[in-house]
């Protein structure tokens, strides 16, 4: 997976010689020589995971190979229910930027730019990817008669006989999950941290049987251990038909102790803050769980669905309703991944479309603190409809997810606002604000085929509506208005809960094609944006070598 990284190297060594070699005569229209991947290679910026490992034991760095051979594995398993056969595809390839940005997009259709395809001769990208058959319709779907087709674990196939059959993730996959689960038991053996090992031992049973509840419930206990691995099908952005299917990924993390005490304060505000939530009693009956967990990590690998297009800066799981009832979930800021982030995008974001006045609001601290309420906020509001008919996810379909993380964005801004007051956030307001707006051009350039990038299209639109920024022509920049801003916040905040607890799927779907949308002034932006070459995400080089280890 990780030579990638050297092809894009390469490439990107043999643009610049070819493009910017001031000894070599001019040529006129040499740029037109680039080809459309290649200047789509030249959006991502390269940086290397690594992260302070000296603060592990012996032991602890012995299992790193052992759980980056899991993490591939993932990898492998990602390909197949995004693409199908990687080897294939790939094969069939002979341009060296052609290659490489099937690998960072898992597959031949660009992630940041709607899911297009990129390869000559390749169709539309699948609603359902490959959870199931291309030719099924939905209306056969809803036809199936099998208590097993909504899971998060099965993948629809189609029999000889040209029936639907719904096969479980440890029988489709079960070559890749048996490895991948003698691997964790080999690394359980190194754990010295018990609940890890405990959690180790359950997952490694849990991709044998998709039971992962257990497992999920083990790792919300987990309070002191040093590493952390998230592993196994968990989020569900690549089902993009129902929104069911849950796809393979795998990070691997070093704590940040120092920064994770500095946050453990805030879950405990959990509970008064759902209290204040701007809607109505019915809208915020279910109480968030009390163990939820907030910390600090350098992440030193990232494998499939987190590593396909745009890279995850923060995790918030598990998603199990269950689980998340019982115990509330953990929220750990991906520390490293973000800084580089803000460094290579939002700063430069920021000084292009941001009024010279209020750019010195845009900081890291209010970046870090915007995307960990983010997460945060994912435990507030109503995870079960108000009539007790439906969880939100399963009554709001394939939009449950970009309706979601909309809502996490804009109760995390909210959450800011409510604790700032208590004197217990800190730093000006005006930095949170400002950088949120300055975050929304960033995440707005996932496109619409990304559940985050959807979601900033609907607050964009929303708050232009309500004056919360203003468009100066002259400077072609924006200047947050304070209060207006603060009262849109509450209420994009109010029309979320109330569509997630009404599981209004028709009043979702108004919203989404209202203002899920660019219009000509955004677009103008994201141009202006591309036109000065601010890069659109980060690729990453990452593994044993990276970590400066040695393979075993």
């Amino acid at each position: 997976m990780n030579k990638i990284i050297s092809s894009i190297f390469v490439l990107s060594i043999f643009t610049f010689s070819a493009c910017n070699n001031a000894s070599e005569p001019k040529v006129e229209n040499e740029v037109e020589t680039i080809s459309p991947n290649e200047k789509k290679l030249n959006e991502y910026v390269e940086f290397t995971l690594k992260s302070d490992l000296s603060k592990l034991s012996e032991n602890q760095r012995k299992m790193i190979p052992i759980l980056i051979e899991v993490a591939e594995i993932m990898d492998d398993l990602f390909w197949k229910e995004a693409y199908g056969d990687k080897e294939a595809l790939l094969s069939s390839l002979s341009k060296p930027e052609d290659i490489a940005f099937c690998k960072i997009n898992y597959g031949p259709w660009d992630r940041l730019g709607d899911n297009a395809p990129f390869i000559e001769g390749v169709g539309v990208k699948p609603l359902g990817a490959q959870y199931y058959p291309l030719d099924m319709t939905v209306e056969e779907f809803e036809a199936f008669d099998d208590p097993s087709k909504a899971s998060l674990y099965t993948m629809i196939e189609r029999t000889d006989e040209g029936n639907l059959i719904s096969i479980p993730f440890h029988d489709a996959f079960s070559v890749e999950v048996e490895r991948a689960s003698e691997l964790l038991l080999e690394a359980a053996k190194l754990a010295d941290d018990p609940g890890f090992k405990n959690y180790l031992n359950l997952r490694a049973k849990a991709l044998l049987d998709d039971d992962y509840l257990a497992s999920d419930l083990a790792w919300m206990d987990m309070k002191d251990n040093k590493m952390d691995f998230v592993v196994g099908p968990i989020e569900n952005y690549e089902d993009k038909l129902f929104n069911y299917k849950a796809a393979h990924e795998a990070y691997i993390l070093i704590k940040d102790l120092e920064w994770s005490e500095k946050l453990a304060k805030y879950v405990s505000f959990l509970p008064e803050l759902q209290e204040n939530l701007p809607v109505p009693p019915e809208y915020k009956k279910e109480k968030p769980g009390a163990d939820s967990d907030l910390n600090a990590y350098d992440v030193v690998y990232y494998a499939g669905d987190c590593n396909a297009g745009s890279k995850t800066i923060a995790i918030n799981l598990p998603n199990d309703e269950r689980v998340q009832l019982e115990k509330g979930t953990r929220r750990l800021q991906l520390k490293n991944a973000m800084k580089a982030k803000f460094d290579k995008i939002m700063l430069p974001i920021s000084e292009l479309l941001i009024d010279e006045t209020q750019r010195k609001h845009v900081t890291f601290d209010a970046f870090f603190g915007n995307t960990m309420f983010h997460e945060v906020a994912h435990g507030l509001g109503i995870k079960n409809t108000i009539d007790g008919s439906s969880t939100v996810r399963k009554a709001l379909l394939e939009h449950g997810s970009a309706l979601e993380e909309g809502k996490a964005d804009i109760l995390g801004v909210y959450m800011i606002t409510q604790l700032h007051a208590k004197g217990e956030v800190d730093g000006e307001l005006m930095d949170y604000y400002t950088t949120f707006l300055a975050g929304i051009f960033r995440s707005v350039r996932f496109g619409a085929a990304s559940a985050h990038g959807k979601a900033n299209m609907i607050r964009f639109n929303y708050f232009a509506e309500q004056g919360a920024f203003t468009f100066n022509p002259e400077t072609q920049t924006y200047f947050v208005n304070f209060d207006n801003f603060q009262k849109a916040i509450d209420g994009l905040s109010n029309i979320i809960l109330v569509l997630q607890g009404n599981g209004d799927y028709t009043g979702v779907d108004a919203l989404f094609t209202e203002k899920g949308i660019v219009g000509p002034q955004l677009q103008n932006d994201l141009d202006r944006i591309q036109a000065a070459g601010i890069p659109r995400d980060v690729i990453f080089n990452q593994g044993v070598e990276a970590l400066g280890l040695s393979p075993e």
